[in-house]
């Protein structure tokens, strides 16, 4: 139930669960209250919101980078407002670029993507829908040669994640035949309709095509339709796969995925099920599956993980053949993220490292699989304050293949996004210290919004550690409000990016005027397993604790007004919302998106269930008191915040009925309440229009409780 607010998603057909008139479904209680009947003149306007917004989205868009295994060029996409494209240019000359694109000139406006290297870095493939009028994507292959780009592929569905076989032969997938929505629960969920679980539902499993095909054919599915792949890894021979699959519906099976190897044309082999391994990988999560150049053992990630896509974790390797897996990193206080093998004894690997990302490599010695087998960590060749990743996931990376030369994507706070590299026992310096700074797409933008801060502070026996965004144009002679803004998981982490994020922006605020307090409390990613689970069966106890002396820490060292402190969160954000207004009088204003409320009613509503068992214990016809523990319903009375509550009507995490539970039960207590339920809206927003109807009202919600000026 990651708190991503956006995800690549089309727009689809289909009523709302809840009817809606207009725009939205809006229902409020009119409080009697002088607080909220008095108007605040100051609240910005639509236009100036949507100024400050445009501003937040300065700069150009950079996706996924890749750099050609023989480490000469690159090819990356880049965009704005108008649209994204593919660019390839030397590595030493980025400036130089020239666009690849399967267009001809009577067709420009395509939408194309994920571009990858053969291994010989003599031709590129990419995802393109030049050729389709209903948006469907294919793949295509150019030879860098000047001659169009051909189509190889003849697909009808979603189409995810091309790799190259080793051999340069074949390019797999991941694919959704006839595919209504994207794979995954954060798009919208289909309407209700046939027999629920067993009727319509979609299978994403992995597909090959030939590199040398003579026309677009329709694709090999190699995988059973019995299985639901979310990862997969070639085999080195390219004769084979190593995946991580579980039984349909897929969006709701990930936590109990297993790890599966297969040869083309046989069926697959469980070599690794974590609900029967004994042992601190027992019931936990996998992902990540990379299989070392000899083909003998295979690594991954493995952890307590609350949404697939949202990696963190331990390494972990396993022999090919099955067997007991070991863990690489048992207690080291970082959590992994994405790997690469280098050869059959070096892995290189990326984790969070408290608010820094960071590139390591680990050196294998002896039996990989043995627990006696040494392990040497090296320096980080690289850790930097700020997103990392590629464009297709986070902490991840494009590598040559020799794996001298890693390229990939950053941003902070600070500096907006552009590409840089680092070499491995090279040292580097540039604007991010350790790697070098590769292309200046956005040299002289600016920041709209305040300074930042990393910030950490003790809380029982944990050190937590957080991030903290000054106002615009600070002057510490004035006193403040505070914003918190709770991340959603709870198995994530705030890593420092630059722009406006999702529709709850804490960037906004910060321009708004507002201080901004992002912390990463227990449950989070960056300090190690023990600290991920630590919110195991106490859900909104130990988390709201290092929230609070997170806010105690700010209100020590800023001017902070202690009478104008809100919090805001989406998804686990959100329950943190609702279940922080039942515990406390702290906060004096709240906003939650996509929230719950009851997780008692919330097993039996959402389409992700399996996601609960790992941290509650239990299921809740088992255990109900564990659940009951944790739910803010429980604790209504005890609620006297002015809440704005938004949902979106076809959310399969974190379903609207939780929203309208918690909305209610505070009308019925008095308390100024408001619900704004968007109407083909899954758990990740998707409508424009609606991210920012959802970012003007929480600005006026806050505007109107605690404003940025008095």
């Amino acid at each position: 139930m990651a708190g991503m607010f956006s995800c690549r998603a089309r727009r689809l057909n289909g009523a709302p669960l809840f009817a809606a008139a207009g725009f939205f479904l809006l229902a409020t209680f009119p409080s009697t209250s002088a607080a909220q009947s008095a108007a605040v003149t100051s609240s910005p306007s639509r236009t100036q919101m949507e100024e400050v917004l445009r501003g937040l989205n300065r700069g150009r868009m950079i996706g996924q980078v890749a750099v050609s295994p023989d480490g000469k060029r690159i090819a990356w996409t880049e965009g704005g407002r108008d649209g994204a494209g593919i660019l390839v240019a030397p590595i030493d000359n980025l400036s130089t670029s020239q666009r690849l694109t399967a267009a001809d000139k009577a067709n420009r406006d395509c939408r194309e993507s994920e571009p990858t290297w053969a291994p010989d870095s003599k031709a590129l493939v990419f995802l393109s829908d030049c050729d389709t009028p209903d948006g469907q994507q294919d793949i295509y292959r150019s030879g860098l040669d000047g001659k169009p780009s051909r189509r190889i592929s003849a697909l009808k569905g979603y189409v995810n994640a091309a790799a190259f076989s080793p051999d340069g032969q074949k390019i797999a997938f991941l694919y959704v035949e006839g595919a209504t929505r994207p794979a995954g629960a954060l798009a919208a969920m289909k309407p209700w309709s046939g027999v629920i679980g067993e009727d319509n539902i979609e299978v994403q499993r992995v597909a090959v095509v030939r590199v040398d095909a003579a026309q677009p054919a329709a694709p090999e599915q190699v995988t059973p339709a019995s299985l639901h792949v979310y990862e997969f890894d070639w085999r080195p021979d390219s004769k084979g796969l190593a995946y991580i699959a579980a039984d349909p519906p897929g969006e709701n099976n990930w936590w109990v995925a297993k790890l599966y190897t297969q040869s083309l044309g046989d069926a697959p082999k469980a070599i690794l099920v974590p609900a029967d391994v004994a042992g601190p990988l027992h019931g936990l999560q996998i992902a990540v599956p990379r299989w070392s150049p000899d083909g003998k053992v295979i690594a991954f990630i493995g952890g307590l993980m609350s949404d697939q896509g949202s990696t963190g974790g331990d390494v972990w390797i396993v022999s090919a053949e099955g067997g007991a897996p070991r863990d690489l990193t048992e207690g080291r206080p970082t959590s992994s993220a994405w790997m690469i093998w280098q050869d059959d004894e070096h892995l290189f690997v990326s984790e969070l490292a408290g608010g820094n990302c960071q590139l390591i490599r680990y050196r294998l010695q002896g039996d990989r699989v043995s627990p006696g087998g040494a392990i040497t960590f090296g320096s980080p060749i690289f850790s930097i304050p700020g997103n990392v990743g590629d464009g297709r996931m986070a902490l991840s990376l494009s590598a040559t293949a020799d794996r001298s030369l890693f390229v990939f994507r950053a941003s902070t706070f600070d500096h907006p996004m552009e590409i840089y590299g680092a070499k491995p026992g090279v040292v580097m310096t540039s604007g991010l210290e350790g790697v070098m700074q590769l292309s200046h797409v956005n040299d002289g933008v600016e920041p709209a919004w305040g300074k930042s801060v990393s910030l950490s502070w003790k809380s029982d026996t944990f050190r937590v550690q957080g991030w903290l965004l000054l106002p615009k144009d600070y002057d510490p002679a004035k006193k403040y409000p505070l914003i918190v803004e709770v991340h959603g998981g709870p198995a994530a982490a705030v890593m420092a990016r630059w722009g406006a994020g999702g529709g709850l922006s804490p960037a906004a605020f910060s321009a708004l005027g507002y201080f901004v307090l992002q912390p990463n409390p227990r449950g989070s990613f960056g300090q190690g397993e023990a600290f991920t689970q630590a919110n195991r069966k106490d859900f909104g106890y130990g988390d709201l604790r290092d929230i609070l002396a997170g806010v105690d820490a700010v209100e020590a060292k800023y001017p902070i007004d202690p009478d104008r402190v809100g919090i805001t969160g989406w998804s686990y954000g959100g329950f943190m919302t609702m279940f922080a207004v039942t515990q406390t009088q702290r906060f004096k204003a709240a906003v939650a998106g996509a929230g719950l409320s009851d997780w008692k009613s919330y097993y039996g509503e959402n389409s992700i269930d399996q996601w609960m068992i790992p941290y509650f214990g239990a299921s809740v016809y088992d255990d109900p008191a564990v659940y009951a523990k944790s739910s803010a319903i429980n604790y209504i009375k005890q609620a006297h915040t002015p809440t704005l509550v938004v949902v979106g009507d076809r959310d399969g995490e974190c379903p609207a009925p939780q929203s309208f539970e918690f909305w209610h039960a505070l009308r019925d207590q008095h308390v100024p309440a408001q619900l704004v339920v968007y109407p083909n809206e899954g758990h990740g927003f998707v409508n424009p229009a609606h991210r920012l109807d959802v970012m003007e009202r929480a600005v006026d919600w806050f505007d109107r409780y605690m404003p940025p000026a008095q």
